[in-house]
Formats: C-alpha cells, sequence, structure tokens
C-alpha cells in the first residue's frame, strides 16, 4: 500500500550528520511517503551549497537566512541580498530568523536587528518568513506585531516549542505552526494540546533533521523519513486519521509556499 504523502517543511541537508549519505536519505524519505522536502539555509555563506541540492532533487526546494544563534558571528543580512537569493524558482522562503534566548542571549540585540531585515525581505519577496523562536516568547511577540502592523508579512513559527500566549499571536497574525518530532515525545501533552486549539489550517509538519527525532528514534540522528512518526503523533492528537493528517498538512503547506505548489508536477510528487 502506497503510504499518505508528507511534506518535511523544514530539515537541513547542507548538515555534515546528513549530507554525507544524501541519496540515502532521500531515497528512505520517499520509500515512506515524504515527496517534497524544504533544506534550510542557516549561514548565508553557505547558500550556493544548500541551493545545488536544491538543484540537484527532485522535489527539494530551499530557503535562506541567518540562524538567530549565528546572527553575532554572521555580516548582517541586507534585504537586497536576500530578496536576490529569493530570485531562484526553487527558494520558497525566507529564514531561517528569529530569537533564540536560550543559548545565545547576549546577542539579543543583533538577534532582533536580523529579523527585522529577515521580516522586510519577507514582505518585498512575497515569500513566507521561517522563524525560530527559543525563550524569547515577549520579543517575539512583539516584534511580529509591530511589524506586521507596518506592513503584513506570512510565516510559520517552525518546530512551534513555545507557549500558548506566543501561539496565539502568530496565529491572529496570519501565521502557521509547524510540529517538529518534540511534539511526538511523551511528556509534550501541553504542546500537543496547543496544535489541537490552533486551526486545523494553520498546521505543517516538519522534522528539522538531523535534530530532534521523534520516537522511535528519539536520541538518534533524525532525517526527513521519520517526520511520518510525528506526523502519526499530530493525527492522534487532532483525532484525525493519518492519511488524513497527511493531506491536510500537505494542502496547508502549498498554501504557504505558493510557489512550490505551483512547481512541476515531477517537483510535487504528483504522477
Amino acid at each position: 500500500m502506497t503510504p499518505p504523502a508528507l511534506v518535511d517543511s523544514h530539515c537541513h541537508l547542507d548538515f555534515p550528520e546528513l549530507a554525507g549519505d544524501l541519496p540515502g536519505v532521500i531515497a528512505r524519505a520517499r520509500a515512506a511517503g515524504v515527496t517534497r522536502m524544504v533544506t534550510i539555509c542557516t549561514r548565508l555563506r553557505n547558500e550556493p551549497a544548500v541551493r545545488a541540492i536544491a538543484e540537484a532533487h527532485v522535489g527539494v526546494f530551499f530557503a535562506a537566512g541567518t540562524h538567530p544563534m549565528s546572527a553575532a558571528e554572521e555580516p548582517l543580512a541586507t534585504v537586497a541580498e536576500l530578496a536576490a537569493i529569493a530570485r531562484h524558482p526553487k527558494c520558497v522562503g525566507v529564514g531561517e530568523t528569529g530569537l533564540d534566548y536560550h543559548y545565545t542571549p547576549d546577542s539579543a540585540g543583533v538577534q532582533q536587528e536580523s529579523l527585522r531585515v529577515h521580516i522586510e525581505a519577507a514582505r518585498v519577496t512575497g515569500l513566507p518568513l521561517i522563524v525560530h523562536a527559543r525563550d524569547a516568547d515577549d520579543d517575539m511577540a512583539r516584534i511580529l506585531t509591530e511589524e506586521h502592523r507596518a506592513g503584513a508579512f506570512r510565516g510559520v513559527m517552525h518546530c512551534y516549542t513555545s507557549g500558548e500566549r506566543l501561539a496565539e499571536t502568530a496565529l491572529s497574525l496570519g501565521f502557521y505552526l509547524s510540529m517538529s518530532g518534540i511534539a511526538a515525545f511523551p511528556k509534550s501533552h501541553a504542546l500537543r494540546a496547543i496544535f489541537a486549539a490552533a486551526p486545523r489550517d494553520r498546521i505543517l509538519v516538519e522534522t528539522d533533521a538531523p535534530y530532534l527525532a521523534p520516537p522511535p528514534h528519539r536520541g538518534r540522528r533524525n532525517e526527513p523519513a521519520f517526520v511520518v512518526h510525528t506526523a502519526a503523533a499530530g493525527a492522534a492528537a487532532l483525532g484525525m486519521d493519518p492519511a488524513e493528517f497527511a493531506r491536510l498538512t500537505s494542502a496547508n503547506f502549498d498554501r504557504l509556499f505558493p510557489r512550490a505548489a505551483a512547481a512541476p508536477a515531477a517537483e510535487r510528487g504528483a504522477a
């Protein structure tokens, strides 16, 4: 029986844990029913390598930005630089960007400046913003709200693990929430409740591979094929059949990432 088609909306295929086994990683994803993946660039100096992976593989798209944990170590991105990258037909998003005060609180100021640059690039290009948030809920909610008042933009809170208030703020601004393997951990009851309470048309699923592998692979290298386990946990949390959840999250992905949805049929896993 053919598994339901899933999208891994956020992974890092250029990271060393996956890059050395890329043909196998992609083949296992396909066998598991993962027809599309978005590989995310976290340092703009690595964008050519990330782009090359997307160019070389059917159904693989990419996004580019400066990860907040790298913001103090990298040159500040410019809107023009991000917009130039975004012209590539397989570039589907801006980021990841965001705020991380858990590991890098000392660079909060430059993280916020970088986030605002990426937001403006999302406005200019019309591509969705891919946001990382950790231990920065208040500042994240404030900046997203301020910037949205200054001009609309779309986006996703990737690997969502924050609290109810930030979820409510993001959803009120039209953002999507993406479920990672953390949502499948046995003790993640509160997190699953946030997803269960969210509008169903605003939920995505991802791996964040090579990190955060869901059970039964927890503690080991994650890869896109394992998104099926997170999707199973998401389906259970929403009271849905796994195939129905796969259709839902794939449709949500297409709505948020229209460039991927408009790609040739082969890139979308269509017959």
